[in-house]
Parts: structure tokens; sequence; C-alpha cells
């Protein structure tokens, strides 16, 4: 039986909920029930004529709540701050990647510094579509501030069509728990709602998608890419934890291996492709799940996994459920190390400590 202990969870002061639609320019409805007003932002008049902003962060702050931001092609080399409703749509070709990140946020429950290349906060509704966001230039050469693509803080809204990339150090600090793709996280009774779709979210340091503490996520349609092995962080595809309620459907999620794990007694943690920790009544079904140590683990209750196609699932499971009343169904799991499908109590991994039993890290 796979110890069940040495699960590496994106820590508890952060919790992530994203939303995603179609790309395209709609009408805003403000709320006083005035249509919203549409600004562009553009640094080039021959791409961009009519541009009335050449920063992202200026026209938003030019903007009323329900207003429309249009973003024409070109790199925007600045961090964005947005805590009215709006809503945000890139033209293709529109890159935010800030040159020097810097602390703009903080963790709710930790008080932690975040370096956010977007961050949406204290807000009912945020749109935001088609828009790459890429930490290349980032320039965070410590394992503080902790590096987030997009962070969704006491924010509900909606991510469509966007491309996150790069969430990550140099790699002299990849043992770092830093470098994470999209963060939402609620705290002092908030709770977020927030939606992920059709979008693509690689090369990050610890998490693709991470949603925390109280709140919902529907995470769809999406692709999440794990560094593959790697010796840093533990890397989870998609986390949904400590509270958060959520559904995780038809995303393609692969290449998560913590290389250090090399067998079921020697393995302190393990990456996964979908991991639901301490939070109930998650659904995950329709996702194609490959190449990872575990391929869907479920640590909490009423969790329901089925139709999805896991395979290639190193040292450990296909799948772990690990808790009450848990259900798998109709998944094709093929080329597990250990079992296909692994059933136990909470109590299994709670507090072992002998020499094939470590603690879970946090």
């Amino acid at each position: 039986m796979s110890p069940m202990y040495r699960i590496r969870v994106y820590p508890r002061n952060l919790s992530l909920v994203v939303a995603i639609g179609l790309f395209g320019v709609f009408a805003s409805v403000a709320p006083g029930g005035a249509l919203g007003a549409t600004i562009v932002v553009g640094q080039n008049a021959a791409v961009c004529p009519g541009a009335q902003f050449a920063k992202i962060q200026d026209a938003v702050n030019a903007a009323s709540p329900g207003d429309i931001i249009q973003i024409c092609p070109g790199v925007y080399a600045e961090q964005v701050s947005i805590s009215k409703a709006l809503e945000v749509n890139a033209n293709n070709g529109a890159i935010l990647r800030p040159s020097g990140a810097a602390a703009n946020s903080t963790g709710l429950a930790s008080g932690q510094p975040i370096a956010a290349l977007s961050l949406i906060e204290n807000t009912p509704e945020v749109t935001l579509r088609n828009l790459t966001i890429d930490g290349t230039d980032a320039d965070i050469n410590a394992c503080a501030p902790d590096l987030i693509g997009v962070f969704f803080r006491n924010a509900s809204g909606q991510l469509s069509h966007v491309a996150v990339r790069n969430a990550k150090l140099s790699s002299n600090f990849s043992a770092c728990q830093s470098g994470s793709a999209i963060l939402v996280q609620s705290g002092g009774g908030q709770s977020s709602v927030v939606g992920i779709a059709e979008s693509s979210i690689h090369a990050y340091q610890k998490n693709g998608i991470t949603a925390n503490e109280p709140g919902t996520v529907t995470i769809e349609g999406n692709v999440v890419t794990g560094l593959g092995a790697t010796t840093g962080a533990a890397q989870n595809g998609i986390q949904i934890g400590f509270g958060a309620a959520g559904t995780v459907r038809h995303n393609t999620v692969a290449n998560h291996i913590w290389s250090p794990c090399v067998s079921v007694d020697q393995c302190t943690a393990t990456a996964n492709d979908i991991l639901v920790f301490q939070s109930d009544g998650v659904s995950v079904h329709d996702n194609v799940i490959s190449a990872s140590q575990t391929g869907v683990a479920i640590v909490g209750n009423n969790a329901n996994v089925f139709d999805n196609d896991i395979f290639d699932s190193q040292i450990f499971d296909g799948i772990e459920l690990i808790g009450d009343d848990n259900t798998a169904q109709r998944n094709q799991i093929t080329h597990s190390d250990q079992a296909g499908v692994l059933v136990a109590a909470a109590a299994m991994w709670c507090g072992k400590t002998s020499s094939t039993s470590r603690p879970l890290a946090f």
C-alpha cells in the first residue's frame, strides 16, 4: 500500500479560483445600468490607431466599473492591478511581461509578500480574455516574494483563452515553494467564485492552478503542463484545497515528476497532476491525465472521480481516494506503478512517522 503522507501541497496561506470565456469584445453594463465605455490600449499607432493609453495600468486607473479595456498587440512591461469590475480583452499578440516584478500584495493568511504579474483584488467581477502573461523577465532571484502569474485576492471573475507561462525563479532557487501560474485566495469572510477555461498554463515552478480555502472554482478545458522531472519544488498541476469547492473537467494535465522520489520507500513528497486536499465534494471528470507520480490524489470526502483517462503514474497510483464516501467510476487507467485505484481512510496518512511513513509536507 502506498504511503499517503508525502503529498507536497501548495501552502495554505494562498488560495485561487479562476474563470474563463470566449475571446471577443462585448458590451458591458455598469452597476447603474449604463453601457460601459471601451478604452483602447496600444503602443503603435500604425497597429492600433485610436489608442488612448500606452500602458494597461493607466487604462485601468482611468476606467469606471463596467468599462471594457481592449489591448492591442504588443509587449507590455508592467505589472497590472485591478480592483474594479472590468472586462479586459486582448488581441492576439498582446503580452503582459513585466520587467523586474516587485511585491504588490500579500498572502491573506500569512502576510507573506507576493509579486503578482496580474493582481485582481476586492472586486466582484473581472473578466480577462486572450492575454499572454509571461514571467520571463520578472527577475525574482530569491524565495520571497512569491511569484504568481494571476492572483485573485478576495475577488471573483473569469479567465479565458489566457496563456500563463514562465512563473518561475532562476535555476539557483528552484527548490523554493514559489512560482505558480494562477492563484485565488479568499479570507476575512470573503468567498471567491472564479472559472478558468480554454487556457494554456505551462513552465511554472510550483503549481499550475491553485484554489485554496473558501471559494468555488470551475476549471475546464485547459492544458496544464509541468516541467517534467525536476529536483526543485514538487509540482502539482491543479490543486483544490483547504475548504475550497469546485469542478475539474475536460482538462489535459501532464508532466509532474519530482525526481528525488525514486520508490515507495524513498519518497518524502510527490508530484501530482490533480490534487484535492482537505476539500470535500470536488468533482474531477473527463480529463486526460498523464506522466506524474499520482494521477488524481484525493485527500478529502465525497469526491467523485469519473470518466478520466489516466496513464503513466510513476512510483504511485493512478487514483488515490483517502477519506470517506469518495467514488471512482468509469475511469480508464493504464500503467500505474502501484494501484490503479487506491482506497484508504484518512487515518492512513495522518500522523505517520515510521521509516516508511513520512509527515505531510506543507
